[in-house]
């Protein structure tokens, strides 16, 4: 698949809300304490840190903070008559509607999954059932939209 293009006119945009505030919380914990514990590890606790040390310790925990951030606040989907452009952790990708044959939210699951060809699927983290109510609405404008742009029968052939 190709990735989207930003001149693409799209109908509605999705972005999880709970777990990327979860993360950014996480990540700032992470780095408050990694610099503070190398600021506050001197020769006093038995290990010998310098201050070079004490300096790449807080900048790891920096770096650690921002790829947690960078991760997990990443995945959007975009609807519109292109299709969907699906962006998750390490995956941009754009679904025609032609290769579209569902979608949906499998019980007991965290987050959607478009249903293509040869029982090939793509998670949808953008959708997540811990946005609740919000994750409910998502769902029903992502169908109106497919309804719209792709019919309303899925494209199941010989179903």
């Amino acid at each position: 698949m190709t990735p989207p293009r930003t001149t693409e006119v799209w109908d509605a945009e999705f972005r999880p809300r709970v777990v990327p505030r979860a993360a950014i919380a996480v990540a700032g914990l992470i780095a408050v304490s990694g610099i503070v514990l190398s600021a506050l590890n001197d020769r006093s606790s038995g290990a010998i840190m310098r201050t070079a040390d004490q300096i790449a310790w807080g900048g790891v925990a920096v770096l650690l903070a921002a790829a947690i951030v960078a991760v997990l606040t990443r995945p959007r989907l975009r609807v519109g008559p292109a299709g969907l452009a699906v962006r998750n952790v390490l995956e941009d990708r754009l679904i025609p509607w032609s290769e579209v044959v569902d979608i949906y939210f499998p019980r007991g699951k965290r987050w959607p999954r478009v249903e293509l060809e040869a029982y090939e699927y793509v998670p949808v983290l953008a959708i997540q059932s811990a946005d609740g109510d919000r994750a409910v609405a998502a769902m029903d404008t992502l169908r109106e939209l497919m309804d719209r742009y792709r019919g309303s029968e899925p494209n199941h052939e010989g179903a």
